[in-house]
């Protein structure tokens, strides 16, 4: 997955989240909402690390 994608695709889980009142959504539906953002969060991270791996070793 590329850079760009990654960032955008997290920035709309997030303002999906956001824009939705908590009481109006099941528990089911939340928790897998909360799950999907962690694991697009922790895509992130992953591709953050290799980034910064490669800038390091390049030196």
């Amino acid at each position: 997955m590329e850079w760009g994608r990654a960032m955008r695709e997290l920035s709309t889980a997030i303002d999906h989240l956001a824009a939705e009142d908590p009481a109006e959504i099941s528990r089911l539906q939340l928790a897998e909402q909360l799950i999907e953002l962690h694991w697009q969060m922790a895509r992130l991270q992953a591709q953050i690390a290799r980034r910064t791996s490669v800038r390091i070793h390049g030196l």
